[in-house]
């Protein structure tokens, strides 16, 4: 079966360990992930500055490398994330800011890639969000 998963909680909320948690289980199973989009807070979980308090795991650093390892299609909202402060070197130097934060294996896109996930894939599921 194919998955696009989408993440709308920060790294930090049970969800997002549950998103990453249903992700793996998904891959271990012999399913595909077409596509993970993080969107609104989610964005967070692709940035590099994200420091996590010694006594919890690092789910930023976690969904990055296992987007890596794995070679998925990461996708992060744009507009969720510039509103964010989550940049990669192109939108840091458009918009004059000292650094990108974007971790790699990650790439900034639009609304548009959650639907054409939704299309490519058997189920959309996602995670957090209001």
């Amino acid at each position: 079966m194919k998955f696009a998963i989408a993440l709308f909680a920060p790294p930090h909320a049970p969800s997002s360990r549950r998103a990453l948690r249903f992700a793996e289980a998904c891959l271990a199973g012999g399913h595909e992930i077409v596509r993970l989009f993080f969107y609104q807070d989610g964005v967070h979980s692709a940035s590099v500055n994200v420091v996590a308090p010694q006594d919890e795991p690092n789910l930023s650093a976690e969904w990055s490398d296992f987007v890596r390892k794995h070679k998925l299609d990461g996708v992060v909202c744009i507009a969720a994330a510039l509103r964010r402060g989550v940049l990669n070197q192109e939108e840091a130097r458009r918009y004059e800011r000292p650094a990108a934060n974007l971790a790699e294996g990650w790439e900034l896109s639009g609304l548009g890639q959650l639907h054409e996930a939704a299309q490519m894939a058997d189920r959309l599921v996602s995670f957090g969000g209001n």
